[in-house]
């Protein structure tokens, strides 16, 4: 129930900055609620924040100073997704990419077959299609 209040406060902001990096539609949407069920204040174990779980590094190549402010986290997240989807050229492998980086999934040829990331791309997927 909060996690679909929450999903309705941010899905404006989510909606614009896919438009403004030419997401594929819902894509970014279906991203975020896999990572963090649209709570802005997530917090992961390896230290991802926000919405779109940034880690530190992540945030910073994309210009993010404050990974907790929604606007900022999600138009990060999307920078993100879009620079993956050009370097990888397929929405499967650019969203195994955000969850365990671009170097694993080329070093895999593919989805990397560690415990989390063939799931996690599943499930982004799965809600994309909804």
């Amino acid at each position: 129930m909060a996690a679909s209040f929450r999903r309705a406060i941010f899905l404006p902001i989510v909606e614009t900055a896919e438009r403004q990096y030419a997401l594929p539609r819902g894509l970014l949407d279906a991203l975020i609620w896999t990572e963090s069920r649209y709570d802005p204040l997530a917090l992961s174990k390896a230290g991802a924040v926000g919405l779109g779980q940034l880690m530190p590094r992540t945030a910073q190549s994309v210009k993010v100073r404050n990974r907790y402010d929604p606007t900022t986290n999600v138009g990060g997240a999307a920078l993100y997704l879009r620079q993956l989807l050009d370097q990888l050229g397929m929405v499967h492998l650019a969203v195994a990419a955000y969850n365990a980086g671009p170097k694993a999934v080329l070093r895999a040829g593919g989805i990397p077959r560690n415990g989390e990331t063939p799931e996690y791309v599943r499930q982004v997927l799965r809600y994309w299609r909804l």
